[in-house]
């Protein structure tokens, strides 16, 4: 589930809304009081779960990163760069005509390399929009791209792209 203590309030006042907020090392979840256990029990989970994967993408400093990798790759600097909610079926995507990348914060708990793999690939992408030959060279410089697209494989559905 999540290394953070989670704490249910349940209260008389809320009737049906459900929400949860880290504070002091603490995840609190706030239900409404008389919730099904079950249902309770399901939706604690999912928001502790989105909180801790939020949590943990805040302390990796993509624009840093991306700028590291860019400069030791060959590759342009992005523009802007940030960490996403909203990408459930890519690991990354990329607006090269505004050079912009995202980065699905479902890849905060990896391994380094392979969130750096996903970083190369989108920042590829800044030169070559498209996946030819050309996009495939400048993502074979990076030596774990075939190791990380198999780690990324096994654990779930989702590409970069």
């Amino acid at each position: 589930m999540s290394d953070f203590p989670i704490d249910v309030i349940r209260s008389k006042r809320r009737k049906r809304t459900v929400q949860a907020a880290l504070r002091d090392g603490r995840i609190k979840v706030m239900v409404p009081d008389g919730m099904e256990p079950e249902r309770e029990e399901r939706v604690v989970a999912e928001l502790a779960a989105k909180l801790a994967t939020k949590a943990s993408s805040a302390g990796i400093d993509l624009a840093t990163r991306a700028r590291r990798l860019a400069d030791e790759y060959g590759l342009p600097r992005p523009a802007g760069i940030q960490w996403s909610s909203r990408q459930m079926q890519r690991w990354g995507s990329c607006t090269p005509d505004q050079g912009r990348i995202r980065i699905s914060d479902r890849l905060a708990s990896v391994p380094p390399w392979v969130l750096d793999a996903v970083l190369i690939h989108e920042l590829a992408h800044l030169r070559q929009p498209g996946h030819g030959p050309e996009f495939q060279e400048l993502v074979d410089r990076y030596e774990l791209t075939e190791r990380a697209t198999g780690y990324l494989m096994a654990i779930g559905a989702g590409r970069a792209s």
